[in-house]
């Protein structure tokens, strides 16, 4: 997922270090954005609890699910750092990136390879998770790697399209929560495909946020996201209604019997949404609006985890 503002960049050559050690490769991962894979595995996992009951969770399975996961969003992190670098819109000054090439003076190559490399222990994962579940997985789990890979790379990047928050709602959001269902219960219900609707129009949200924030750079690169085709008030009022309809779908999901009412404990994250919204208000510069971008992905951090802790308070109580 992408949390940077693109620019042109003055100079193709990588800049002089400005971390070192560990720093540089911790900030290559982009930390921050990781709870979007955490957390839909999570959501799934506590469901598959919720309906079969504690007993009948694989623990080594949901760790390999969430170590996969975790290496599948690292790496298009690092796909993000090194497509963008070579298509000049990453530069020193850039918002939001790792800047292990632009920055730190790690090669462009090192980056790419070590993006393939957790790709190859992802798939060893999978391995795993196919012989424990269903080789069906295999075919699913290319077609993510591939969307992952294709987000920024390709010759037409999703990332540069009106589709990157429908792509990452629907592959982060719905796709990991229907598997990380599946490998514990062996089958995809109606009810976990209606339950991650919320997390998937949240992990949008992130995206459509970053677009917001970078929209003036993303028109002078000739991107045509979201944002850039309804224009920078109408994104923030978009942006305003998918927290709203996250929140009254939960309350469907209640009513519907689905989840429990200790679902409402989500709302404890309302003040963080408002807090996202308002942040775009009025705002053009990108380091204006930061705050605004890091509150939605916390948005969709908190709201997740609390999904999942509303799952098993109903599950235990």
């Amino acid at each position: 997922m992408e949390v940077k503002t693109e620019t042109n960049s003055s100079s193709m050559q990588p800049k002089p270090s400005k971390q070192t050690g560990w720093r540089i490769w911790w900030s290559l991962l982009r930390p921050h954005t990781l709870t979007a894979a955490f957390v839909p595995v999570f959501i799934g996992t506590t469901y598959a609890m919720h309906v079969e009951g504690i007993s009948k969770i694989n623990l080594p399975l949901f760790l390999s699910m969430l170590l996969a996961c975790l290496l599948i969003q690292a790496a298009t992190n690092m796909f993000n750092e090194y497509f963008d670098y070579k298509r000049g819109l990453d530069h020193e000054g850039s918002v939001g990136i790792g800047g292990a090439i632009v920055r730190d003076g790690i090669q462009p190559k090192t980056v790419l390879n070590l993006a393939f490399g957790f790709f190859g222990i992802a798939i060893l994962l999978g391995v795993y998770i196919c012989m424990s579940s269903s080789w069906w997985l295999a075919a699913i789990g290319l077609i993510c790697m591939a969307v992952a890979y294709l987000y920024t790379g390709g010759p037409i990047p999703i990332a540069y399209t009106p589709f990157g928050e429908l792509t990452a709602g629907l592959f982060m959001g719905v796709i990991i929560i229907g598997i990380s269902f599946f490998i514990q219960t062996g089958t995809v219900t109606s009810e976990v495909i209606l339950l991650s609707i919320p997390n998937a129009i949240l992990i949008g949200a992130i995206l459509l946020a970053n677009n917001i924030r970078d929209l003036d750079g993303d028109k002078e690169n000739g991107r045509k996201t979201l944002a850039i085709l309804v224009g920078r008030n109408n994104a923030i009022s978009v942006l305003a209604s998918m927290f709203i309809i996250s929140y009254i779908w939960t309350i469907a999901l209640i009513i519907v019997g689905i989840a429990s009412p200790w679902m409402l404990v989500v709302f404890l994250s309302v003040p963080k949404a408002f807090k996202a919204t308002k942040g775009f208000i009025g705002k053009s510069i990108p380091m204006e609006m930061a705050p605004a971008m890091v509150a939605t992905a916390k948005t969709n951090t908190i709201f997740g985890f609390l999904m999942g802790i509303g799952l098993l308070l109903g599950y235990f109580l």
